[in-house]
């Protein structure tokens, strides 16, 4: 298919846009601050579908909208109309933030001219695309998802006209923090521009997490005020110590909701190609949020495609993780692993060595396709963020389930002969309770969000040691930093790839709100001057140890068998006592302890003991001639001849002796 979007050469710019369905389609050129129309000129149909214009005189920095006429049917999916300002859908850059107003949603002849409530799309020639360059991060690293706005909102070091932007990640402090935590990666939450939801300016409230696009490439000026450079540049800075950028984007639907929702951009285009429809006509709802992008139409796949090689080439991003991805393996409305969108980002010349991670679900038919997508899609797992919740809360019989959580998660990730686990392993996310948050409140409280707490999980897998929310009880507050230290040790001590949430590292709370998208505030803001320090310091020496022990990243699942060249198992699953869990022990359903004995190939191994219990108990690691018994982590000062307390986790590492490594020589 020919280029669509905006083209701009010397003599001026070309217009491009798709749709099978409109009768007519124009461009509006806007003055240079986007407020008044200054000329409409009809677009003339090509071949496939494709209406486009060149208009000579045009320069760089032109503003611009769309506009389409046709039949309006919304009860058959047609809802043409001329008035309505459509955003090109190839647009890069945008001149404002969308605001919602009821005029965005009215029916044709009742809302006049939407021209003034639109943003306006910027005409630009794309810079010289980046040189190509391996990603930087590797499955088995630490994943460090943020929102960009709330992570730097508070910062004090960061200066406050940059606060809340992509720029602000690449300032000094920032960077220093990423890298003593040991981020491989950052995971940007939705960066291209949304608009909210239409119930959320009636309550004060606005998107905070921009999970709410209307087209795909065009970044959010809130955030990235300096437009896609601002991004290039960043992803730059990060590279260059050693973290690599992920993006999450959301190709499973737009801010064009359900037939009462705005018409912004694609549905005034062509609602019925973009989107899928059920039999009777009406929108198919597979995201919750009133419509479903159709990525099985050839035309939508194009555009995906070209959304991800744009960043790629144009920002050098490492990847992507994919919002409610089964929706891009929706072929006719079921899920196909081998559907074609799928299959083509994974073997794309530009993309197929990019990171692709999958959200294995939605709640569309069969939406939950956790360990279905095929490699080298990595999935969030959530069955390792429940069983783990689960263990830490103190449920009977969850130490067999750990166990497999902590070795990578073979019952998921292990079908037709794979070797490797795809497995990002997460204990809280955006979505849900904070880490902090998980230990100190059992029900959710999203009275803030105005929906009379009726919106979000009921069921968190959380408890709050004996107090609802806050507390001065010192005993209580002591329980639940141990719980912290303990659920980050158990994430930081999973094989696999790991991901943390910003701020859960230092003790972020939200108050026990576990679905904080409307909360651009203090709620959702990171609290750096309140940051528990003792927390982070132990999040820095455990990656400190996760870099230091290869058997830890490492995706290969285990075995229990000595790998090639070693005569010590890969893993050996202890009691307290030192003896090999055996099948009553796996189903004693009172039993909270273990031992995770890892082997690296003979030259000593590491012991990740386990202490769900709430009682103080000594533990006992196999003795081996020539090595001793060591704390991995120097904090921790772990005595084995002492008892360890109860609801932790401790990492002992075997060294060789003085004597034998005098044996042995240099």
């Amino acid at each position: 298919m020919t280029q669509l979007g905006a083209t701009v050469t010397p003599e001026g710019i070309r217009f491009a846009a798709w749709s099978s369905s409109a009768r007519r389609l124009w461009v509006s050129i806007f003055d240079d601050t986007g407020a008044r129309e200054i000329d409409r000129l009809e677009l003339q149909p090509e071949s496939e579908g494709v209406h486009a214009l060149f208009v000579a005189g045009l320069a760089a920095g032109t503003r611009y909208g769309f506009r389409a006429d046709g039949e309006y049917a919304p009860e058959r999916g047609l809802w043409f109309d001329p008035d309505k300002l459509l955003t090109d859908p190839y647009a890069v850059e945008i001149d404002r933030p969308y605001q919602h107003h009821w005029r965005l949603a009215a029916r044709r002849n009742e809302g006049a001219d939407t021209a003034p409530l639109m943003p306006k799309t910027i005409a630009r020639a794309q810079p010289k695309p980046l040189p190509a360059k391996p990603p930087l991060f590797q499955p088995g690293g630490l994943i460090y998802e943020l929102n960009v706005r709330s992570f730097t909102r508070l910062h004090p070091d960061v200066p406050e006209a940059q606060r809340g932007t992509i720029a602000a990640l690449a300032h000094p402090a920032i960077v220093e923090h990423l890298k003593q935590i040991g981020v491989s990666a950052v995971e940007l939450m939705p960066v291209t521009a949304w608009v909210d939801e239409r119930h959320l300016p009636p309550l004060g409230l606005s998107n905070a997490w921009g999970y709410n696009p209307v087209t795909f490439m065009a970044l959010d000026p809130r955030l990235a005020p300096g437009g896609l450079a601002e991004l290039r540049d960043t992803v730059g800075v990060l590279r260059r110590v050693g973290i690599g950028t992920i993006l999450d984007l959301v190709f499973n639907h737009t801010g064009e909701s359900d037939r009462l929702g705005p018409t912004l951009s694609l549905r005034g285009l062509d609602n019925q190609a973009y989107y899928r429809s059920e039999p009777d006509g009406r929108l198919a709802n597979d995201t919750g949020t009133g419509n479903t992008i159709a990525c099985d139409h050839p035309v939508v796949r194009d555009m995906v495609l070209d959304t991800l090689r744009h960043f790629v080439r144009q920002a050098g991003v490492d990847g992507f993780r994919f919002d409610l991805a089964p929706v891009l393996g929706r072929v006719d409305g079921a899920f196909d692993p081998a559907a074609p969108l799928l299959e083509t980002i994974a073997t794309d010349p530009i993309l197929a060595d990019r990171v692709l991670i999958a959200e294995p679900w939605d709640i569309g038919p069969n939406g939950y396709q956790l360990g279905n997508f095929r490699p080298p899609y990595l999935e969030w797992n959530d069955r390792y963020r429940d069983d783990v919740r689960r263990f830490w809360r103190g449920d009977a019989g969850a130490v067999g389930a750990l166990a497999t959580r902590l070795a990578g998660s073979s019952d998921v990730f292990g079908r037709e002969g794979q070797s490797a686990s795809r497995t990002v392993n997460f204990i809280a996310a955006h979505d849900g309770m904070t880490l902090a948050d998980i230990v100190a409140y059992e029900a959710k409280h999203n009275q803030a969000n105005g929906e009379k707490n009726r919106d979000g999980h009921n069921e968190n897998l959380s408890w709050n040691n004996g107090v609802e929310g806050e507390t001065s009880d010192k005993a209580i507050a002591e329980a639940r930093s141990h719980d912290r230290f303990a659920l980050l040790a158990t994430l930081f001590a999973s094989r696999g790839t790991i991901m943390l949430t910003a701020g859960d590292e230092f003790g972020r709370t939200q108050g026990g709100n576990n679905n904080a998208y409307a909360q651009d505030n203090a709620i959702t803001w990171l609290d750096w001057a309140g940051r528990d320090v003792g927390l982070e310091a132990h999040v820095s020496a455990l990656a400190a140890l996760r870099g230091a022990v290869p058997a830890l990243s490492d995706t290969r699942f285990l075995t229990g068998e000595p790998p090639a060249g070693s005569e010590t198992p890969d893993v050996a699953w202890l009691t307290e006592t030192g003896a090999p869990l055996g099948e009553a022990d796996w189903n004693d359903g009172s039993r909270h302890r273990l031992v995770m004995l890892l082997g690296d190939g003979g030259e000593g191994r590491l012991a990740v003991i386990v202490n769900g219990d709430r009682r103080q108990c000594v533990f006992t690691l196999p003795a081996r001639q020539g090595f001793e018994w060591q704390p991995a982590v120097e904090a921790q000062a772990v005595d084995l001849a002492w008892p360890l307390p109860g609801r932790s986790v401790s990492f002992m590492i075997e060294r060789r002796t003085a004597k034998a490594r005098a044996r042995k020589g240099p």
